[in-house]
């Protein structure tokens, strides 16, 4: 598994596909996106991923950084960010690389 993060339009999806050659099929972009939708619907997103992820242990997720700046006001918001920032540590633990993207530029974590 591995997992890439970055701030919104930062080029981790090209970078991902140019730079590491990972195959489209074993892609899971926009992860932040996808754990939100499964929220709002009152869904437990990280349950789904665990299930999915140790069924396709050679998944590449790729997910936007939400937890840093200012706190939200709303409860949801804050939520949100608290939820999807667990599941990418616990993701990231398990992971075999981690790189954080910036500029399109990869930086090795893990």
């Amino acid at each position: 598994m591995e997992l890439y993060i970055g701030g919104y339009c930062q080029g981790k999806y090209n970078y991902v596909l140019i730079n590491r050659k990972v195959p489209e099929n074993r892609i899971w972009n926009q992860f932040h996106q996808w754990f939100r939708k499964k929220m709002e619907e009152g869904g437990f997103p990280e349950e789904e991923a665990r299930a999915y992820l140790q069924k396709h242990p050679d998944s590449v997720i790729i997910s936007d950084e939400v937890g840093n700046g200012i706190v939200p006001l709303e409860p949801f918001e804050r939520e949100y960010r608290e939820r999807l920032g667990r599941m990418l540590i616990e993701i990231a633990s398990q992971a075999d690389r981690v790189e954080r993207v910036l500029c399109g530029i990869g930086q090795r974590i893990k």
